[in-house]
């Protein structure tokens, strides 16, 4: 019997930098992607993916920001533009699946347009801290600031500063059994992407959207716990997860179990921007009947699978 993974790819694995943003560049990204997901299905695995979204939904926020500033257009709600994005990114990964699927004779890629329940009360509301949209200097950020003084930024590893905005914590996939089924009928699933699309329960209960970015790897945990997954594989710019991370003791991590990985974390060796809410994602997983998780980067993917390269936590 094939086992279930759930694979969640980072937006940042599609746009790669603030030059490669273009449709065609993430089409491109995408095929890459692809031929990962084809190695992995040939190794006898049935394949939910997921991806992020934090450089297209930010790109399409501003857009509509523009739009509005110089044309009167309406504003987009952030909760339509992760939908947009969902639909946008899953579109190309599905039509890159497909293309190459359909040359084999094999199952086909499938989209799910997919909701995440939030609490209305979740104190992420008030705190925004997931990173959007494109890199910026200091000095950018300073004039972004004073056009727009309700953003909030944060310096992003390194890299740059980036727009921050609300992410409340994922409750539950609203459509975790058709996620499900589908799978079960051999289709490739993506689903929840960009985290899935935030909505809240009204007192009626109604689903109603609400403005925010759930971080796609707490996302993917919940939805590969609800689907009852055997392996979560959380793709990010790294081959292994490192301790020490830029420092002279820097070390790479092969193999930990989950009370190594603990004591890492209340160490704090990882960012909470970056590679923190990975692990968390990666804990809550294996403490709830999750089996094994990898981390690595999406072109060594196959060759973790096989054991060869990537950090793996395990219960034991």
């Amino acid at each position: 019997m094939k086992q279930l993974m759930v694979v969640a790819i980072g937006g940042n694995s599609i746009i790669k930098d603030n030059a490669s943003q273009s449709i065609e560049h993430q089409a491109q990204a995408v095929k890459a992607v692809a031929e990962s997901v084809l190695e992995m299905l040939a190794s006898d695995y049935d394949i939910v993916l997921t991806h992020g979204n934090g450089p297209q939904v930010g790109l399409d926020l501003r857009r509509a920001e523009i739009a509005h500033e110089r044309e009167g257009l309406p504003l987009t709600p952030l909760a339509n533009c992760v939908a947009d994005t969902q639909g946008g990114i899953g579109y190309l990964i599905q039509q890159a699946l497909n293309n190459r699927l359909a040359a084999r004779g094999e199952k086909k890629a499938v989209t799910v347009v997919t909701q995440v329940e939030v609490d209305k009360n979740d104190p992420g509301f008030t705190h925004p801290t997931k990173p959007i949209g494109a890199f910026f200097s200091e000095a950018q950020r300073d004039e972004l600031q004073r056009t727009h003084p309700d953003w909030h930024f944060i310096e992003d590893a390194g890299r740059g500063y980036r727009r921050v905005v609300a992410s409340p914590q994922p409750v539950r996939i609203v459509e975790a059994d058709a996620i499900k089924a589908l799978t079960q009928q051999g289709f490739v699933v993506i689903g929840a992407g960009g985290g899935g699309i935030p909505v809240v329960r009204s007192e009626q209960g109604d689903y109603q959207s609400v403005d925010a970015v759930i971080d796609k790897d707490l996302s993917t945990a919940l939805l590969a716990r609800e689907i009852q997954a055997d392996v979560l594989a959380i793709t990010t710019g790294v081959e292994r997860v490192c301790i020490n991370f830029g420092k002279p003791n820097q070390q790479a991590l092969e193999q930990v179990n989950v009370a190594q990985m603990m004591r890492y974390v209340e160490e704090e060796h990882f960012p909470a921007g970056s590679m923190l809410p990975k692990i968390v994602a990666s804990l809550d997983f294996l403490r709830q009947g999750g089996k094994r998780v990898i981390i690595t980067s999406p072109e060594c993917l196959p060759a973790a699978l096989r054991g060869e390269t990537g950090t793996h936590i395990v219960n034991a």
